[in-house]
Parts: structure tokens; sequence; C-alpha cells
């Protein structure tokens, strides 16, 4: 739990929430005040359970999304995050709806999705060395505590996942992949953009989207450009599915990218990028959509190494 006595200066922390706050929490703060209170400053705001202050300040540089950032990306220190609920429990980690707003300014709010990596204690991401062949980890004492699996390991193996996602979403957002924007990572925490209504209704996974037959050709040749767009890069999802494609107003996006995959670096690199053409296709086959897993991964194959 993150203690509603905090101070916008205080260190971050990954912690979840203990509880839901009631949404728009901040709004009712302000619905109390008059216009001259507008200006509001960190000592007017009582903050409650399921409440903290913005994080962003704590972040360094290389903790935070790409330049140029979308304007919607609130940055004050004087924002509040409020925890409206959750979206998603996972193997690794549990995904929850934030709202970051600055009390006082209707216009700096925006709906986030903070995804919480547990320790190895907590989880059951039982194939994660699959995936991190071919990854290094730079600090020795890291090292040694990960290779001990000790207390701080275990953490240390949880953030690793954390840092992961984030420097995945970066680097393809700076590509050009549908993928959410990433606003920041501190500690085992990413907050990243959230796919849905601006009234916190997620986007739909493609496995839960009863489709007309005659858009399907198009979400197929999204789903194709999205993974082409990574084979460029020599990058694989490496656990690709209906599963973790959203659709949003007709737009595909791609999530849950800790275990992306250098197809060059990873041995099993080219097994999971097979893995992933057989997964969409076999979803879409079953759409009664013409579609080849050994055409597609070919196709990506050449991408990778042309």
């Amino acid at each position: 739990m993150i203690p509603s006595s905090a101070s916008p200066d205080a260190p971050s922390s990954s912690v979840p929430l203990s509880s839901s706050a009631p949404r728009g929490v901040v709004g009712d703060i302000l619905s109390a005040a008059d216009d001259d209170d507008l200006g509001l400053s960190f000592a007017d705001v009582d903050l409650v359970d399921g409440q903290r202050w913005t994080t962003w300040p704590t972040t360094t540089p290389t903790e935070r999304g790409p330049e140029p950032r979308p304007e919607w990306v609130v940055t004050s220190a004087g924002a509040v995050d409020t925890e409206l609920g959750i979206l998603k429990t996972g193997k690794e980690a549990d995904v929850f709806l934030i709202e970051r707003a600055v009390p006082g300014d209707p216009a700096q709010r925006s709906l986030l999705a903070a995804k919480r990596y547990r320790s190895t204690d907590h989880r059951s991401f039982h194939r994660s060395t699959v995936y991190t062949e071919g990854r290094r980890t730079r600090n020795s004492r890291d090292a040694r505590a990960l290779a001990r699996k000790s207390e701080h390991g275990r953490e240390v193996a949880a953030a690793q996942w954390s840092f992961a996602e984030f420097e995945a979403l970066r680097r393809l957002c700076e590509l050009g992949a549908p993928v959410p924007y990433p606003v920041q990572v501190s500690g085992t925490e990413v907050l990243m953009e959230f796919i849905g209504s601006g009234d916190g209704v997620g986007a739909p996974r493609l496995a839960q989207v009863r489709h007309d037959p005659s858009l399907l050709d198009d979400l197929f040749a999204q789903v194709v450009e999205l993974m082409r767009v990574f084979a460029r890069a020599g990058l694989a999802h490496g656990d690709l599915s209906p599963y973790n494609l959203l659709v949003h107003d007709g737009r595909v996006v791609v999530i849950d990218l800790p275990q992306i995959v250098d197809t060059v670096a990873n041995p099993q690199g080219l097994d999971l990028l097979h893995r992933d053409c057989v997964n969409v296709c076999d979803w879409f086959a079953r759409q009664r959509l013409d579609v080849d897993a050994e055409a597609l991964f070919g196709e990506l194959v050449a991408e990778s190494f042309g």
C-alpha cells in the first residue's frame, strides 16, 4: 500500500495500492473547492486510501517514454494517482487502471494501465529462461543475487521483467509499432497508455470480439504488419496470441511484451517466431480465413535477415 500521507517528493514505489479509491475522487475534491482554490498546493489535497502522489518526478529520463511525448501524458509534480480498479490478473503480473490527474486542472488528466510484476515467490512464469537467453545483467551484484536466488535476487528478477517490457515498448513505439505508449517504469511497475474508452472500459482482446467476416482480412493484415515491424528489428513477440492483441476502434494493438525475443541472439528465437505465426494463423483459420502459417514464417524470417 502507498500511504496517503506520502509527499510528492517521497521515493517512488511499485507496491500495489491496497484498495480501489472511488472513481473521480480527484474531481470530488475539486467540486468542493471555490474558483479561488483552483491553485491547490500539495498541502490542500488529503490523499485517501487508493491514492498516491504521482511517481513521475522520481523517474529519470531513461525511465520515461520516448520524445515527443503525447499531449495527454501528465508530467506535473502536483498530480495524484488514483487506483480505479483491476484490469487483468496474470501469471507474472497484475494490471490496474490508474487515473493520473492534477487537482484543479481538468485538462491534465489521463487514464493509465499500471502493470505490476510479482517477485518470483508470487508468480508462475516458469518458462522465463526460454525468453531471457541472450540477455545480460550488467550489475555484477545483481547477477550474483540472481544466481543465488536470494531475496534481493528475486526482486531483481521481477524488476528485470518490468524494465524489459518498458524497453520493448519504448523501442517498438519508436519503430512505429502499434503498442501502448510507455509512460514510465519505476521498480516493478510499468505505467503505460490505457487502451480503451475514456470512461475506463478496456479494449477487448481479439479472441473476445465477434468479428464481421468482412473485417477479418483487415485485422489479419494489421497483425501481419506489426509482426513485420518486429521482424525488421530482429525481434519476435515470443508469446503472441489472440489474447494479447487488443482491438480498439478497429485498430489492433499488441500488449504483453516482457518476453520479447531477439531472433538472432536467442538460440530459440526462430522457434518462438514460428510459434507466434502458428498461434495467429490457427485463430484466423478457425474464423475461416485462408491463411498459411508456414508462408508467414518464411516471410518474417526473410524480413529478419534481409
